[in-house]
């Protein structure tokens, strides 16, 4: 057998439409729709979006069916593997997607389908109990004291150390992001970290010259 007789034998006969009857089509399926409510499950549980987009969730499950099915049929025809391959290359998702745990799910959802199309359920399934694990595990972990940022608006004869000694009894200056200084006043920047915000605030707000306080949390994007 010559080299190419060995590549077409692999490629154009190892794909056979045949081998894939509908009650395995159907399994498949089932099993992907079965682990992907789990994933659904567990997405509506821990996630902490203000507003719940069921929508989306419903997504996710969805994905995981529509994904397993692309990886049978491209299991079955060497053309439609191919065809595959350049339609999923040239399609571009526009709609942004800011919460990373939104990322971790949509990942997770397609992995699922991926091993659950390859006949692969067991690995699926151990998929789930440890993502599952692991995210339960990682958020009861607390938090580290993380910084936010505070915007003081003060007239133009309010020093910045002032304002630091306002904020040391309370927590501290991590560092200042920027000073805008007009001719009506000084507008300032700081990220701090404390302990304490309402003393901090009613001790900002008490010094004479400042006309507005506020305080920002942040996770890398302001969260005012």
């Amino acid at each position: 057998m010559s080299f190419r007789d060995a590549i077409e034998n692999n490629l154009v006969n190892g794909f056979s439409g045949a081998d894939i009857t509908v009650a395995e089509i159907l399994l498949t399926l089932g099993i992907a729709f079965i682990i992907a409510l789990y994933i659904f499950a567990v997405y509506r549980v821990i996630t902490k979006n203000a507003f719940y987009s069921k929508d989306f969730n419903i997504s996710i499950v969805a994905m995981a069916i529509v994904t397993a099915g692309i990886i049978l049929a491209m299991q079955s025809s060497l053309v439609i593997s191919l065809g595959m391959v350049g339609a999923l290359s040239i399609v571009r998702f526009r709609t942004a997607i800011k919460e990373p745990m939104d990322r971790l799910f949509l990942f997770w959802s397609i992995g699922t389908g991926i091993i659950c199309g390859a006949g692969l359920y067991k690995i699926a399934i151990i998929l789930a109990v440890c993502v599952t694990f692991a995210i339960a595990l990682l958020k009861v972990i607390p938090e580290t004291r993380t910084g936010r940022m505070l915007f003081v608006g003060a007239g133009s004869k309010l020093k910045t150390e002032d304002i630091k000694n306002a904020v040391a009894p309370y927590g501290k200056i991590v560092s200042i992001r920027s000073v805008n200084v007009t001719s009506s006043g000084t507008n300032s920047v700081f990220e701090v970290r404390v302990t304490d915000a309402d003393g901090m605030l009613a001790s900002l707000k008490g010094l004479e010259g400042v006309d507005t306080v506020s305080l920002v949390s942040h996770d890398g994007e302001f969260r005012g």
